[in-house]
């Protein structure tokens, strides 16, 4: 597919689809511009509407409305295009999970709810997401139209300072009616699958770390190295620096991490406060002997005695080196109460003897 000629109908919206991500990257990459996201974020959903209904065409599907009687519906004389929402639910239908879905998902809502405010606050909390849709959004040019049409190789990284103190969350102090947007974000985040949370695709996160100079003249001065690409052992190591760098709020260290006791009540609550009955007695379904049997089972974190203690899955759990005991994220809250409402996986926990 990526072999094949672009017609003239189709290159329109190609063309149309590569200079919106052009420009979204230009404006972002301003550094007069405060915020930079609402102008990022409008231009990009244009590239993704344009990108998908060129993949569309090509396909041989027409992307606009229909009026009941199957008639195409137009507007001032041209058919009515399917929005970007629309595109979506056609491009991955029953594919709900898909962290590319979610990506580009994220970004309509918080859109309509940004384009008439200012919050340049907002522009270091959407980073990862930012970035995950270009991406994204290039790879997809590649496999359906192949390498040439790409914007990768016509780009160089943008010259950086460090980023600055500014806090989104002391500017929804400051103004109660942001709110509603950081309680999107938080809801969106929350509400996705651990494992879409902690992919790539959805938001792309990474460390840059200073290191020597290479003699050699083709090394280049930044590259990208995809985590899924690292050795279990080059993994580790990613994920102990990860550690060193989480941010902390107001001088407080672990803030968002739970006890086990805490995991348990919210699992529980989150499961329905079912009771169930085991040894005769009636108890909890999801209790701390439960939760036991959970973070051995999915590899959340070591044994206890382990040599390396700090080897956990740190989308899950981080080991609490001071205190010596194990602290756990909303994201295995929501692991664990996804799992455990599937009875397969719950009964498994309890092999017979």
């Amino acid at each position: 597919m990526a072999n094949k000629r672009i017609g003239k109908n189709l290159r329109p919206y190609l063309d149309k689809a590569k200079d919106s991500a052009l420009l979204a990257i230009e404006v972002y990459n301003k550094p007069a511009v405060a915020f930079r996201s609402a102008g990022y974020i409008a231009l990009m959903a244009i590239a993704w509407t344009s990108l998908l209904h060129a993949i569309f065409l090509r396909r041989g599907i027409n992307p606009y409305y229909k009026h009941p009687n199957g008639h195409y519906k137009k507007i001032d004389g041209d058919y009515w295009h399917w929005d970007i929402s629309e595109c979506v639910k056609q491009f991955w239908g029953d594919d709900v999970h898909s962290p590319v879905r979610k990506s580009v998902e994220f970004f309509i809502p918080l859109r309509n709810k940004i384009e008439h405010r200012h919050i340049p606050e907002l522009d270091a909390v959407i980073f990862g997401e930012c970035q995950a849709l270009l991406l994204n959004f290039d790879t997809l040019v590649g496999a359906e139209f192949g390498p040439k049409h790409q914007l990768r190789e016509s780009l160089s990284f943008s010259l950086q300072l460090f980023p600055s103190g500014d806090s989104f969350a002391a500017a929804v102090k400051a103004n109660k009616s942001l709110k509603d947007v950081k309680k999107f974000i938080d809801d969106y985040r929350s509400a996705i699958t651990p494992e879409v949370m902690g992919s790539g695709q959805f938001a792309f996160k990474a460390f840059l770390i200073q290191v020597a100079n290479h003699q050699s003249e083709d090394a280049l001065p930044v590259q990208f190295v995809h985590y899924d690409s690292l050795t279990p052992d080059q993994k580790g190591e990613v994920e102990k620096f990860a550690a060193l760098v989480k941010f902390k709020n107001g001088g407080a260290l672990n803030t968002g991490l739970l006890k086990p006791g805490e995991v348990v009540k919210a699992v529980q609550a989150g499961l329905g406060n079912i009771k169930i009955e085991r040894n005769g007695k009636q108890t909890d379904k999801f209790n701390a002997d439960t939760h036991t049997r959970c973070w051995k089972h999915y590899k959340a974190r070591p044994k206890s005695g382990a040599k390396k203690p700090e080897q956990t899955k740190a989308e899950y759990c981080s080991y609490d080196k001071p205190h010596k005991d194990y602290l756990y994220t909303q994201a295995w809250v929501n692991f664990l109460i996804e799992k455990m409402a599937d009875e397969n996986e719950y009964v498994a926990l309890y092999p017979k003897a």
